[in-house]
């Protein structure tokens, strides 16, 4: 692994705030390794990942498409089981286990036979929670979100934009600490994804949950995050660790600092580095 040393850069094992932390981490990821077996032939997917998301923290990880960062998720989440190494969350190994974080894939996923409120609900449903309670905080959210007046309406009568707000508010709403938002803007056209940028930012910055977020859009995870992990090509591991060194409360103009500019030019050649390693494979 090559480091450029004029970027803030952790090392995670000997990092002062790993040593020195007061709680533990939201969610660590503790050297996860995962292959596939298809007729007969493994192929390694993730090799030794490790990282962490401290609480009340926007964590982002970037790489080449195929590098292994959904089966991470689905590992995270509990749905697959890695080969090697653990997933802890507050301290407590909790590898294999389900209904420990809160979701958004990047397909909004409403269920088209329920309102928008009513979607937004759903975790509050099988959570078992005072309905009348809910449906009042719902309210309260999606009037926050610009949803009012669409309380009622169907998915399918909503823009790309607005069902993805609901989508986001579901998994907000939902009791676990931990978001994982896996590209929930990459199906919008460009406009529409900078509007959402914006609007997750501000919600974000009101709402602090932790947060692990995939993404290819470099701006994006550059503009949202505390700290972006750059995976390598498959097998998916860790070459780089960005600490992002913007103050909060974040505004998009960042964007057209000097230092965000180098940043984004330095993350791009990696990317670039990558995608070229995997055309010669």
């Amino acid at each position: 692994m090559s480091d450029v040393t004029q970027i803030p850069h952790r090392n995670i094992e000997k990092s002062d705030s790993t040593l020195n932390r007061m709680t533990p981490p939201a969610l660590e990821v503790s050297g996860i390794s995962k292959s596939f077996s298809h007729r007969r032939r493994e192929t390694e997917v993730l090799h030794k990942v490790s990282l962490q998301v401290e609480p009340q923290e926007f964590v982002s990880i970037v790489g080449p498409s195929g590098c292994g960062k959904s089966t991470l998720f689905h590992i995270i989440g509990g749905l697959e089981s890695p080969d090697a190494g653990t997933i802890s969350m507050n301290g407590k190994i909790v590898t294999g286990q389900r209904g420990k974080i809160s979701y958004m894939p990047q397909q909004p996923a409403l269920f088209p036979w329920r309102t928008i409120e009513d979607n937004v609900l759903l975790a509050s449903e099988i959570t078992g929670e005072i309905r009348d309670q809910a449906r009042e905080e719902a309210r309260h959210w999606l009037a926050k979100v610009g949803l009012t007046g669409f309380e009622r309406s169907y998915p399918h009568m909503l823009s790309g934009g607005m069902q993805q707000r609901a989508a986001f508010l579901r998994a907000l709403l939902a009791p676990q600490e931990l978001m994982l938002l896996d590209e929930p803007f990459s199906a919008l056209d460009a406009l529409t994804r900078s509007e959402m940028q914006r609007w997750l930012l501000e919600l974000w910055e009101e709402n602090r949950r932790s947060v692990l977020f995939i993404t290819h859009n470099i701006e994006e995870a550059l503009l949202l995050s505390n700290r972006i992990y750059v995976f390598s090509g498959r097998p998916g591991s860790i070459l780089h660790t960005i600490d992002i060194p913007f103050p909060r409360p974040r505004r998009e103009e960042i964007t057209d600092s000097p230092e965000f500019i180098r940043l984004k030019r330095q993350l791009s050649q990696w990317m670039r580095e990558e995608q070229a390693k995997r055309a010669l494979t």
